[in-house]
């Protein structure tokens, strides 16, 4: 019976073929051509001697035996990543220690630190994974993770790292050549930046938000420009181009090395359900590499320069 058992790449294919019902897309997925998707399909009913979809000239849909087929190929190609997850950080050793995190914490914050880290851990190396997407610690290769959000992650510990609060910043070029900005409506002459950001009714600090905590009620957000990412709101800060709403947290070095500046005093807070955390899985709280990335981020975090202090603000 094992010989008669389609292999893990016929796998994926019947497994992509079964959530799209459609051939096309699952091509489109598995980088394969919509004929090549509907040979594998066909050699795999031939090898078993089952029919897994029936086929109209517009659509597909699973058989009842198609449909077991489709939920034992998701659990076995499930439980096969997990274990090679699992197999691939064995075989990599003790020493290597990968960091998932997103682009905008890695530039402006850790990477400019993390020197200090190697040199207080000399045997501990450091690799990263910038990602914006969440990663699966089963399933993909990274020990720890830095990740905006809730904190609220069934089995995974996890670590607040600090309070997000939300400045105007500018380039000293843009202060100097363009209009004065003495009070919060001078902003009305210069392009802002913000981002739009909302989950589980908390919305991201923007400018009309601002205005309003500065006492001026009758802004006008058509000056505005909404960017996807904060670091794009920051770059155009940085390029000399608009005020943007930025991070404390993120842009502390190019404030303190006097790359950005901050024309108003003012910030918000964004509520404290949200913030950065440090997450890794409840099974591995006791592995020497995390305790020792933990303990030195916690550190910094806690115990950060005097231009870089948050209660400050």
């Amino acid at each position: 019976m094992a010989r008669l058992l389609p292999g893990t790449r016929a796998l994926r294919t019947l497994e992509a073929a079964a959530r799209h019902l459609n051939f096309t897309r699952a091509a489109d997925e598995l980088g394969l051509t919509p004929a090549a998707v509907s040979h594998q399909i066909k050699e795999i009913e031939d090898q078993l001697g089952i029919v897994l979809f029936t086929r109209t000239s517009r659509t597909i849909r699973l058989t009842e035996a198609g449909a077991v087929l489709f939920e034992a190929s998701t659990d076995a190609l499930d439980l096969l990543g997990r274990a090679a997850s699992r197999a691939h950080k064995m075989a990599r050793g003790t020493a290597l220690l990968k960091v998932t995190l997103d682009a905008q914490f890695a530039t402006k914050w850790l990477m400019r630190r993390v020197d200090d880290f190697r040199k207080q851990r000399p045997g501990i190396e450091l690799r990263f994974d910038i990602a914006s997407e969440l990663r699966d610690f089963d399933l993909d290769d990274v020990d720890v993770g830095i990740r905006f959000g809730a904190g609220k992650y069934p089995g995974l510990c996890t670590h607040r790292l600090f309070d997000n609060i939300i400045i105007p910043v500018c380039s000293p070029s843009l202060l100097a050549s363009g209009p004065p900005l003495r009070e919060p409506r001078d902003l009305f002459h210069h392009t802002l930046a913000h981002i739009e950001w909302a989950r589980q009714g908390v919305t991201w600090p923007n400018w009309r938000m601002w205005m309003a905590a500065a006492g001026v009620d009758d802004f006008d957000d058509s000056r505005t420009i909404v960017f996807g990412t904060s670091t794009d709101a920051v770059q155009a800060a940085l390029d000399g181009n608009a005020v943007a709403l930025a991070d404390f947290a993120m842009v502390a070095n190019d404030l303190s090395e006097g790359r950005l500046i901050r024309p108003f005093e003012l910030g918000i807070r964004v509520p404290p359900d949200f913030a950065y955390h440090l997450v890794y899985p409840i099974g591995s709280a006791n592995d020497a590499r995390i305790e020792a990335f933990r303990d030195w981020l916690l550190n910094e975090v806690h115990n950060p320069q005097p231009d870089q202090r948050l209660d400050e603000l």
